[in-house]
């Protein structure tokens, strides 16, 4: 018996160790995991994603289609989660968690709340949107790394801003 063990045992270490190697020759991820926080007035907004990079391509009408739904993050949906209701672009969102997809356009983006999360970021999962709101989008100073934060927090309302490239799309929220 003590035999059986010690082999079990040295099978279990060595299925670890191998593990351990596969991860470690994978290497790190290009996205690396981001994450948002912000209390307005009584309400958590909660945001986690991952952060592609540029690398020099071409963004939107590029590797990120005009028209198309993309979710803003790598890999996995980005993640949203409020606290309690809130209204976002003047719509209610119920408290609860969603998965973020936007369809960008030259001006004018389309903000989509969705059932589906977590999800794998693609395809988008039709039929599942909660929300659908409507934002300008505007040029600001280049940002390499896709990011998402607050430049406006008052008392009871914030803009969450989706940065990447030189695209800017502010999300007004406001808490209920």
């Amino acid at each position: 018996m003590p035999f059986d063990m010690n082999r079990n045992l040295l099978a279990a270490l060595a299925a670890s160790l191998v593990a351990a190697g596969s991860a470690e020759a994978q290497g790190p991820r290009r996205s690396q995991l981001g994450e948002v926080s912000q209390m307005i007035d009584s309400t958590r907004i909660d945001l986690r994603y991952r952060r592609p990079v540029a690398r020099g391509r071409e963004l939107f009408g590029g590797i990120v289609g005009f028209g198309k739904p993309w979710t803003p993050s790598a890999d996995s949906v980005a993640l949203f989660t409020t606290s309690t209701d809130i209204t976002v672009q003047g719509e209610t969102l119920k408290a609860g968690r969603y998965g973020v997809w936007m369809i960008p356009d030259r001006e004018t983006w389309t903000v989509i709340f969705s059932s589906a999360q977590p999800a794998f970021h693609l395809p988008y999962p039709q039929g599942r949107d909660v929300l659908r709101v409507s934002t300008s989008a505007r040029q600001a100073d280049h940002v390499e790394t896709l990011a998402f934060y607050f430049p406006m927090v008052d008392a009871d309302s914030a803009v969450l801003n989706m940065h990447w490239g030189r695209t800017v799309v502010p999300i007004a929220i406001k808490a209920k």
